[in-house]
């Protein structure tokens, strides 16, 4: 299904920003954000509510670098 899809590109472009440990560069947050919002579009609520956890993720991440 596509929206699993989404949620994978979601997951992996968090993976990658929280592994570089504050290397992320602009273009590699903008890029997680955009696959967050491009998944969001067809979550069902539980995805719904992981996608809200990965965002806390990238928010926590970006505090600290």
């Amino acid at each position: 299904m596509q929206n699993n899809n989404f949620m994978q590109q979601a997951r992996n472009a968090v993976n990658r920003l929280t592994n570089a440990q504050g290397n992320a560069n602009q273009q590699d947050k903008q890029a997680a954000q955009n696959a967050i919002q491009s998944a969001y579009n067809d979550a069902s609520p539980e995805e719904q509510q992981q996608l809200q956890q990965l965002e806390q993720q990238l928010k926590q991440h970006n505090q600290l670098s």
